[in-house]
């Protein structure tokens, strides 16, 4: 039986992450950022200013008891998306697609960040307010509220998908990871792991949406700057090389020469399907996960929460991940499939890249500490996200949200001793899933969108100025 399951899940699976699904991710983008008047490069520097430059201004004072502030919206969301992904998943994507494989995944990134900003600013657009006073927002309200009630069932179906998938891709997988990481560094054992892992989580969960939203909002920052002066100091290590592996980059998105002897017209595909896949995958624009945080932030302008989501895949896709790629690129070691499957993990893969130019281990154990660091934020971030879809497919009973948080909490001492292999895959089938519906609402109201984007821009300058540090 349960290797039926794995079979339909498997065909299931190479279909909805195949090449159509990432070209209809891509092309979204692609048409939501030509709509928009290209925001993402026309506006960037005022978006930085907007975003990073708000943080060192003068801070006013939320509404809400459960609201975030804009950044704490922000950590929220990149505890999601900044995850193992950023480190296995992109040291996997270049040894199958070589070094042209970051193209792509920049390419992917730069039309990711209107995917994500118009996600965003419907999602504070067509947000509610519980009996509470907090915000409650994402896909499905946007759908409901933005499409018309005759597509709640398209509203329903997303957060029913994002609520199972947050099981596996938000718990099983990375309790899973947290538990090897622990067993290398220290020798605890899966069982250890398990209940120490619970036991943290529940103080986090049990404590309410701004305790998530206090711990991620230090972690974040804290985990990804550890992660990228890591990778900056291999860089440096390397300094000499960078020009040419730049190079190696550009050319080899377009070469027709296959990494590790594989078939030379296909190259370039692959190297576009790894690029595109890693892209999706490390920032989630066009997925409908990070707008259930931002529709929690307290601001009131859509446009001024949306720039955080171009700030938050560059962050996410063009420097971390591109760290990640620089480093392995840097290593010398030898790519292709057939050198990927010496290794027990793509991780394991990572760590290797990391030891080549380092002095002795030390670049394993930062990498499995960053990979705890980013294990732990993105549990917390994704029970935030199925908290949310229960919530709402239960028309607001708090009773089931609070089954989902114990289940959710209970789960993580079984993803620290299991394997969780067909959990996890099914859970990813069901991420993708996700944007199905996502795309549809983004694709039926980018005239929405336009008119956000238009409405406050055309002012820029004149009545507004850069948001403050709520």
């Amino acid at each position: 039986m349960l290797e039926t399951i794995e079979t339909i899940n498997s065909a299931v699976n190479s279909f909805i992450w195949g090449p159509v699904m990432l070209v209809l991710l891509v092309g979204t983008g692609v048409y939501l950022s030509a709509r928009n008047g290209w925001v993402q490069v026309r506006h960037f520097g005022y978006i930085l200013k907007s975003t990073v430059g708000s943080l060192f201004r003068k801070t006013e004072k939320k509404k809400g008891k459960e609201n975030f502030s804009p950044f704490q919206a922000v950590a929220t969301a990149l505890a999601g998306t900044v995850g193992t992904g950023n480190i296995a998943g992109v040291t996997g994507a270049i040894f199958v697609g070589g070094p042209g494989a970051v193209f792509w995944m920049w390419v992917s990134a730069f039309f990711g960040m209107c995917t994500k900003y118009s996600e965003i600013a419907l999602a504070v657009k067509y947000r509610v307010t519980d009996d509470t006073g907090a915000y409650r927002g994402g896909p499905m309200y946007y759908i409901e509220r933005g499409m018309g009630k005759k597509w709640k069932w398209l509203a329903s179906l997303f957060a029913l998908l994002a609520g199972l998938a947050t099981f596996g891709i938000g718990n099983i997988a990375q309790s899973s990871e947290i538990s090897g990481a622990m067993y290398g560094l220290f020798g605890m054992k899966q069982q250890t792991t398990g209940i120490l892992l619970t036991v943290i989580v529940a103080v986090v969960l049990i404590g309410g949406t701004n305790r998530i939203a206090s711990v991620t909002s230090y972690m974040v920052p804290v985990m990804s700057l550890l992660y990228i002066c890591l990778g900056l100091t291999v860089i440096f290590m390397r300094i000499t090389d960078v020009p040419r592996v730049l190079a190696s980059i550009v050319t080899a998105a377009f070469s027709f020469r296959a990494v590790g002897g594989g078939v030379l017209g296909y190259a370039i595909l692959v190297a576009m399907r790894q690029g595109f896949a890693r892209g999706v995958f490390s920032n989630e624009a066009g997925l409908g996960s990070a707008p259930i945080a931002h529709a929690s932030t307290s601001h009131e302008e859509p446009a001024e929460q949306a720039m955080w989501g171009v700030f938050e895949v560059f962050v996410d896709t063009i420097i971390i991940c591109t760290i990640t790629a620089l480093t392995v690129l840097l290593s010398g070691l030898e790519l292709g499939a057939p050198a990927l499957a010496a290794y027990a993990s793509k991780g394991e893969a990572a760590v290797a890249a990391f030891n080549a130019v380092l002095p002795g281990t030390i670049g394993g154990t930062l990498i499995q500490i960053s990979l705890i660091l980013f294990s732990f934020s993105t549990i917390l971030s994704w029970c935030y996200y199925g908290e949310r879809c229960w919530y709402y497919l239960s028309s607001g009973k708090r009773w089931v949200t609070w089954v989902y948080k114990t289940f959710y909490i209970l789960l993580c001492f079984f993803g620290a001793v299991g394997s969780g292999s067909l959990m996890w895959g099914i859970s990813d089938t069901l991420n993708g899933m996700m944007a199905i519906p996502n795309l549809i609402a983004l694709l039926s109201l980018s005239g929405v969108v336009v008119g956000i984007t238009n409405s406050y821009f055309k002012d820029k300058g004149k009545k507004r100025k850069p948001c403050a540090k709520q």
